[in-house]
């Protein structure tokens, strides 16, 4: 990868795909390098030293390979370890290099979905517990009540394949319950687990039409669509061959492979990165 400079998107496993096919779509003429670390996956229930601690390990990979900005499409890794990655590991090994998540981006435009005032946030338990999301979202919409719900089994359900099976609906139906619950006034439900669109058919099939599904693939694109014109000195380092790389740090890349094509909606071939 010699000379190549890419946009990084790490995941904790398959669900920043979703993320990274809505950015390849409005920004298709940079080159990206995608990681999963998919060999110690899922990240929602890990402590915050751990998900810090493997967080931090793939961006250094990713900087290695030639990224010079990594995108956190990971809500549990932009919860638990994007700040201390920003304000502390950057500054101590490349301040030249950057590294965005997904919360704030979707924190500053959340509240123009709801008319109720009223949203749900459904999320790994990592992310809930954070409460990232109704502390960014209060800076920018005060006038919104946030309501959460961690949903611990979905992201376990999707990376084993069972998104599509009679059984998911069980565990969809109880979270779904458990957040409407909480208020009756809830018109806006966000997907805060870059997995969770996988699931978005079975989650709307559920509710109330007025209830509004969010997904943040969109919202990130064009976060980071923004972010580049606001920083030519970032977007001009940057390479335009329109080329994608995967990588994986499970050994069995064919497993991989194969769930994340269907994430991607097109065919992948990834490379296995030990990474420590």
């Amino acid at each position: 990868m010699l000379g190549n400079q890419p946009i990084g998107v790490f995941d904790s496993g398959y669900g920043g795909l979703t993320v990274f096919k809505s950015i390849v779509k409005l920004l298709p003429q940079y080159d990206y390098l995608y990681l999963g670390d998919s060999g110690r996956a899922p990240y929602g229930n890990r402590s915050f030293n751990i998900i810090h601690r493997y967080t931090w390990e793939c961006v250094q990979a990713m900087f290695k390979m030639g990224c010079p900005l990594v995108i956190l499409a990971c809500n549990t890794a932009s919860a638990k370890a994007l700040r201390t990655i920003q304000q502390q590991d950057l500054n101590n090994q490349d301040a030249t290099k950057r590294v965005l998540g997904v919360i704030r981006p979707t924190a500053e435009v959340i509240g123009n979905y709801t008319t109720t005032k009223e949203i749900g946030i459904l999320g790994t338990k990592g992310t809930i517990q954070s409460e990232s999301y109704p502390l960014e979202i209060s800076k920018f919409f005060p006038d919104v009540k946030v309501h959460q719900q961690s949903c611990p089994l979905w992201v376990p359900l999707i990376e084993n394949g069972e998104y599509d099976k009679p059984g998911a609906d069980y565990f969809v139906h109880q979270y779904l319950d458990q957040i409407l619950a909480k208020s009756s006034k809830i018109d806006t439900l966000l997907l805060a687990c870059t997995h969770y669109p996988v699931l978005h058919e079975k989650i709307k099939a559920y509710l109330p039409n007025y209830i509004r599904v969010v997904s943040q693939g969109d919202i990130v694109a064009h976060s980071l669509g923004d972010y580049l014109h606001r920083h030519p000195e970032m977007e001009k380092t940057l390479t335009k061959g329109a080329k994608h790389q995967f990588f994986t740090t499970t050994d069995d890349t064919s497993d991989f492979d194969h769930h994340a094509t269907l994430f991607f909606s097109e065919p992948v071939k990834s490379i296995f990165l030990p990474v420590k």
